[in-house]
């Protein structure tokens, strides 16, 4: 199995291109910053990822994530190894994103998001409905409907 999940901050805007041919396809690349839990003398704080995501993802991506926006990044680990001019290997990976998610509300972020919540599979959400706490509002008299009292 190969998966993994991230959570971390964009440290610059996506970069975001369109492939040549009849359908064009878009394709984001981007990179995450993710904090460290325990950091030990001499250490980084962080560790850098470099994540690429297709379609209609990238085309979120585009619209909707700039530098410092915190994410939550689902997919997995690919080679990305090439032979740099010099004539020696280097060895990297990159994250191929199945899902993205908002780590954060709208109101805590520097950048606006328009509302949205999270991102998967091609589909993106609803605008937020919910209150500035957070907490969406139930209406009154919908204890009938819920399964649970």
């Amino acid at each position: 199995m190969n998966k993994v999940i991230l959570m971390g901050r964009l440290t610059r805007d996506p970069e975001v291109r369109y492939s040549q041919g009849a359908s064009q396809t878009a394709v984001a690349r981007f990179s995450i910053a993710v904090d460290r839990r325990f950091k030990r003398d001499n250490e980084p704080d962080a560790d850098f990822f470099n994540c690429t995501a297709f379609g209609k993802q990238a085309e979120f991506i585009e619209k909707y994530l700039r530098k410092g926006t915190k994410i939550v990044v689902v997919g997995r680990i690919q080679n990305d190894n090439y032979t740099n001019k010099d004539g020696q290997m280097v060895y990297s990976v990159r994250v191929m994103v199945d899902e993205i998610e908002f780590a954060e509300s709208k109101n805590s972020q520097s950048s606006d998001n328009a509302g949205f919540n999270n991102f998967n599979a091609g589909q993106s959400s609803a605008p937020d409905q919910g209150a500035a706490n957070g907490f969406m509002n139930i209406p009154d008299g919908i204890d009938e409907e819920l399964p649970f009292n």
